[in-house]
């Protein structure tokens, strides 16, 4: 074979170790509980009172856990981001004005399923439905964004030990219920080492107790592959493996 075609040697190519995307983890589990719930709306029985009232905290929950992420995102994320590329943040802080205004309608769409009589309870749970699968997709599409664009922003910004400084004042800021309801998704979401990093650091910042309440809730999400994973990673000592 010519040399000019001749494949590098391995050892000749460098590989640049892969930076922290401040969004990736917390989106995974997003998307995971935007799917189970939509999911959840779309077999709910409109004419099963408990079906019905057990669907809706779960749509509420989701809401809950969106307002708190748009306004984590425009205190700490947007922000950084205009300190020191102004503008940068521009389209994705439209893009939350936006998203501000469906979960409204959201939860019009939810006291109108609580509100209506036997005979519109189908037609109101199916704009429901849809209003959430729209939601949906356009968060799908913004998280993209988020990922991709404002994270290569953030990358040429700041370094790595000031990206782990945002990182931490986002997770301090977080009502311990709240982060709880993060985590409660985040972690099945993750791919193994991602889980490992995600729970060894709440680890070492948490109270024993608190620890292993999460583990508690964490632990029925994951197949029982994925909780040898974590042993194996972890040790069975700090989960109770």
């Amino acid at each position: 074979m010519p040399a000019v075609l001749a494949a590098p040697k391995p050892a000749s190519v460098a590989v640049a170790p892969a930076r922290e995307n401040l969004y990736l983890v917390v989106h995974k589990g997003l998307r995971m509980c935007m799917g189970d719930t939509l999911a959840a709306v779309g077999r709910m029985d409109p004419h099963d009172e408990d079906d019905v009232v057990a669907t809706l905290a779960r749509v509420r929950g989701l809401l809950d856990l969106c307002r708190c992420h748009l306004e984590l995102e425009d205190r700490h994320l947007h922000a950084a981001m205009e300190a020191r590329h102004p503008h940068s943040a521009a389209p994705t802080t439209a893009d939350h004005v936006e998203q501000s205004a469906a979960l409204a309608r959201l939860d019009a769409c939810i006291e109108a399923v609580e509100a209506a009589n036997d005979v519109d309870r189908d037609r109101v749970a199916l704009a429901l439905y849809r209003a959430l699968a729209l939601f949906v997709a356009e968060n799908l599409e913004h998280m993209q964004v988020e990922e991709t664009a404002n994270m290569e922003v953030l990358w040429a910004c700041y370094s790595d030990e000031e990206l782990r400084a945002i990182h931490d004042a986002i997770v301090g800021s977080i009502a311990p219920a709240d982060l709880l309801s993060y985590l409660r998704w985040m972690v099945p979401a993750a791919a193994p080492a991602e889980r490992a990093a995600l729970l060894s650091g709440v680890q070492q910042g948490a109270p024993r107790e608190a620890f292993a309440a999460l583990i508690g809730i964490v632990r029925p999400t994951l197949s029982a592959r994925e909780w040898a994973k974590l042993v194996h990673a972890i040790g069975p000592a700090p989960i109770g493996g």
